[in-house]
């Protein structure tokens, strides 16, 4: 068992994250952190979320020391409440959405690129710094708050979603490493979401059976991602499993605010007021606000008022007045939500030429039409069985709903609604909803547990891998014109290996090239399911299908000289299964050197 005295959830949100721990050598519960920061000028107060804006001041917009947090007297660049509040009224400064961003393959997502939308000379920064600036901030409010426990010496897990791709989660750990995080475990927030429910209720195997398929749907501030989760039984034991997971989907509660802004400009427009572009973003951060007032499931208020600053010098004149109803959001939520048939799929808009740059939103808002979709193409074909209906959708028993947007019963009750719709044309009974889950705090919650459950303090869900994986020897044999040498393949990873896990295998060496670029080539196979991780297949015909090769310059750095040009190093192989499914295969030399080459088992 490691030094750590602590296992630290942090859910690094789109709109908000949130931090939760939980003592990993005791029995207790997990605890929900409230983080000190900024919410208005000289005034510092923890709350229970930090919301997921940075605001980039102006060098004299602030007098000294107004923006200070008890562990920096600068308090720059300002993060959380008062950033979102502040960027309400000046969006040009306001970096947000900073996740959606850094999961944006069309840009360079290590490039200051945000605010989208900047202030004239404003000096902006790349979605890993303000990824890494909301991580530091939560490092330093841990340390701010628990001096007795040094964030270093902690297990810390980090969500991110399921559908991130390889380059995300690289840029997500980039981020931490940036804050000062030491090692950092990426869990997906799906899975973090069911571990929190486990974690709150002690009977969870009397509320789920053996067959049982439980959907999680997690609507966040920026992105949709949807999970299905098998229960199965193994030595009389009930078991989880993983069986799959959904596209990307960058549609949520973004979307959701946009069209609430649009709403209130039409609204302004029939009036005789129109509003500009970047009036337009301030009235979306506004909506935002709005919008969780109007939806609040424990007091939801009937109107909200909205205020954007007009244009002009004379501001308190051209300050302009609009309210936001109720019964409008509702209306909004429809359009995102609306009843349509199982078979009915997302619509493809029509491509223009040319395009703004800006992020690659869902062109189809209706997440009922992206939920069919995936019930229906996101079936499993290898893994435990999946209650099926006749006509081939995937029809889970349960669902569990996560994300600040299924705060609103609107949208629970029609997400419900549609969903027993399906489930009755294929002739099942209704979907029963998994309650008494944590909207806001469950990724965090979760993984504060996953990490403990690490160590035998939970339960795991399983997700093991649905093909055996294998790397390419070449054989040591002299040249003959014409002639390859034959390939050998060399078992690095079982079929069903578990992912969180990992495996060495001493018992061989191989040579490998360092300093200069070589080829590697990988196998995979659903047949071979009991080739023994260090087994090498001399014969293997069309039982491995090959992946795509990896070519790669993997550099040499002898202590105390030159790196050698096309070095042959004698190495051990290491496998390492990533609990967001990639695999690692490491190759170890004897004097300590370590060479890494990975890609994703969960690829298509």
């Amino acid at each position: 068992m490691p030094k750590s005295s602590y296992s630290i959830g942090i859910d690094l949100g789109t709109t908000n994250s949130a931090l939760a721990f939980r003592e990993v050598a005791e029995a207790g519960g997990v605890t929900v952190a409230a983080i000190p920061q900024l919410v208005n000028v000289n005034e510092v107060s923890a709350e229970p979320l930090l919301p997921s804006f940075l605001y980039i001041a102006g060098e004299k917009e602030f007098p000294s020391g107004a923006t200070a947090l008890p562990w920096d007297e600068t308090g720059r660049p300002i993060v959380g409440r008062f950033a979102q509040r502040r960027g309400a009224e000046v969006s040009s400064r306001l970096v947000s959405s900073a996740k959606s961003w850094l999961s944006y393959s069309a840009v360079d997502r290590s490039a200051a690129i945000l605010p989208w939308k900047p202030a004239e000379g404003l000096t902006r920064i790349s979605p890993v710094d303000a990824s890494a600036a909301y991580l530091r901030h939560l490092r330093m409010a841990w340390g701010h708050e628990h001096p007795e426990a040094p964030f270093s010496d902690q297990e810390v897990l980090v969500t991110i979603p399921a559908s991130f791709d390889a380059v995300a989660r690289e840029l997500t750990e980039k981020a931490a490493q940036s804050a000062g995080f030491g090692n950092v475990t990426l869990l997906e927030e799906p899975q973090a979401a069911f571990y929190a429910w486990i974690e709150r209720h002690d009977d969870w195997r009397q509320r789920i059976g053996k067959g049982d398929l439980v959907l999680v749907v997690d609507i966040g501030g920026g992105t949709t991602d949807f999970t299905l989760i098998s229960v199965s039984e193994r030595d009389g034991q009930l078991e989880l499993e993983r069986v799959a997971v959904g596209d990307h989907i960058l549609l949520g509660g973004d979307n959701i605010d946009l069209a609430l802004a649009h709403t209130v400009a039409a609204d302004l427009a029939t009036r005789g007021t129109k509003i500009d572009a970047f009036q337009l973003q301030a009235l979306w951060n506004n909506c935002r606000l709005a919008k969780e007032k109007l939806l609040d499931p424990a007091k939801p208020a009937a109107q909200v008022p909205v205020t954007i600053l007009g244009k002009g010098s004379s501001l308190i004149g051209g300050t302009i007045k609009a309210t936001l109803r109720r019964e409008q959001a509702e209306q909004v939520l429809e359009g995102f939500l609306p009843r349509v048939a199982s078979t009915e799929m997302p619509q493809r808009a029509r491509v223009a030429g040319l395009q703004e740059m800006g992020l690659p939103y869902a062109s189809d808002a209706a997440i009922t039409r992206h939920l069919a979709r995936f019930l229906r193409q996101q079936a499993p074909t290898d893994g435990p069985s999946v209650r099926r209906g006749a006509s081939g959708l995937s029809c889970p028993t349960h669902v569990l709903f996560n994300g600040g947007v299924l705060h609103a019963p609107f949208v629970r009750e029609r997400l419900l609604s549609v969903l027993d719709g399906w489930l009755g044309e294929e002739g099942f009974p209704a979907i029963q909803a998994l309650t008494g889950e944590d909207l806001m705090h469950a990724v965090a919650r979760g993984a504060a547990y996953y990490g403990a459950a690490r160590h035998g303090k939970g339960v795991r869900i399983r997700g093991g891998i649905t093909r055996s994986y294998y790397v390419g020897i070449e054989s040591a044999m002299p040249a003959v014109p014409g002639f390859k040498p034959p390939v050998k393949a060399f078992s690095v990873a079982q079929y069903g290996m578990e992912e969180g896990t990992s495996a060495q295998m001493p018992e061989r060496e191989f040579g490998l090239i360092v300093g200069e670029t070589a080829e590697f080539r990988f196998f995979s196979s659903s047949e071979r399911k009991l080739d023994a991780t260090g087994t090498l297949v001399e014969e293997f015909g069309d039982e491995l299908q090959e992946l795509s090769p990896v070519s790669v310059r993997l550099e040499s750095k002898p202590a105390g000289s030159a790196p050698p040009e096309g070095e042959l190093v004698s190495v051990s192989l290491e496998t390492v299964i990533t609990e967001t499914g990639t695999l690692q295969l490491w190759c170890v030399a004897r004097d300590g050197r370590r060479w890494k080459l990975e890609f994703n088992v969960r690829e298509k």
